[in-house]
């Protein structure tokens, strides 16, 4: 995410400019002309067996906060209702070791990038402290400070780095984390991890390149021992209802935070068609209080880490 009061300010700013105007802003979401994503099951499927070792056997979650936005916002021309969007960290439990896949934030960052509304789950936050400290592989979907922020304050970085595969993308483009930061001496003799399209990165774990809502923006597949398989797609749809619609956030948030808009049209096609194709696979948005519920619900995802 970026300067959230900024985004506020300025939609409703919008509310007294022309209509022309207005519809291109905060309504209009078309598909590119050209380009092509694609997402091969396939190929995945075969790479999430080919690390040795048992698969997870669960998948917890935390939810360190909320931020509040316009609907229009998260999917453009739903209105003006206000939203909360869940920010949540995601552990995978295997029967020796753990990992983790996005760290949400720390209270103070989150006053530092001025969130509206937004509200901290203390005990939430030092659960995943503690979780870090204990992970065996640490991944992010991208470099906003919403999704990684809880690991670049932490006292021990250079330790946790260790066990962290941040991608080249993400370290090249770290000024995106703002107002959090990678400390440049941490990152002195970091290797960051390159790859193509896909990388299989633990027991079940595939790395899927999906740049757009930021340069290093990735999904993360999660296949668990009992051969359900999970999607964690980042910020490419803050919610379930743009891959249903095929429909970005409102143009004005795309360019606020310096998207690639036709991109990230392009991969919510074609995880529109994937949803279609794969009724199974549960697809996991970045920011989706239903979604979360529902797993939760069905206990897919088990509250608070170990």
């Amino acid at each position: 995410m970026i300067r959230l009061r900024r985004i506020a300010i300025t939609l409703g700013i919008l509310t007294v400019i022309g209509a022309g105007t207005y519809y291109w802003l905060i309504v209009e979401s078309h598909m590119p002309s050209d380009g092509k994503y694609a997402i091969d099951m396939t190929e995945i499927r075969r790479l999430a067996d080919l690390v040795p070792g048992e698969k997870p056997f669960e998948l917890r979650v935390e939810t360190v906060g909320t931020i509040t936005f316009p609907k229009t916002a998260v999917v453009a021309g739903d209105g003006w209702e206000p939203t909360e969007l869940p920010v949540s960290a995601y552990q995978l439990v295997y029967p020796d070791h753990t990992a983790i896949i996005d760290t949400g934030y720390d209270e103070a960052t989150a006053k530092k990038a001025d969130a509206p509304n937004s509200a901290f789950d203390t005990a939430a936050y030092g659960r995943i402290v503690a979780a870090l400290n204990g992970a065996s592989l640490i991944v992010v979907t991208h470099e906003h400070w919403d999704h990684a922020a809880t690991l670049f304050v932490q006292p021990n970085l250079p330790k946790l780095l260790e066990v962290t595969k941040l991608t080249s993308e993400q370290v090249k483009n770290a000024d995106r984390l703002v107002p959090a930061s990678f400390p440049p001496a941490a990152r002195v003799n970091y290797k960051p991890l390159s790859y193509e399209r896909y990388a299989a990165v633990a027991p079940g774990v595939v790395l899927i390149k999906s740049p757009g809502h930021t340069p290093g923006s990735q999904m993360v597949f999660v296949r668990r021992k009992d051969s359900k398989e999970f999607l964690f797609i980042g910020d490419v749809a803050w919610h379930r209802r743009n891959i249903e619609l095929v429909r970005e956030r409102a143009r004005l948030v795309t360019w606020l935070s310096k998207e690639d808009r036709d991109q990230v049209m392009l991969e919510l096609s074609e995880l529109s068609r994937l949803a279609k194709a794969e009724p199974a696979l549960e697809i996991v948005p970045g920011h989706d209080p239903a979604t979360l519920a529902n797993l939760l619900k069905e206990r897919l995802l088990i509250a608070e880490f170990r």
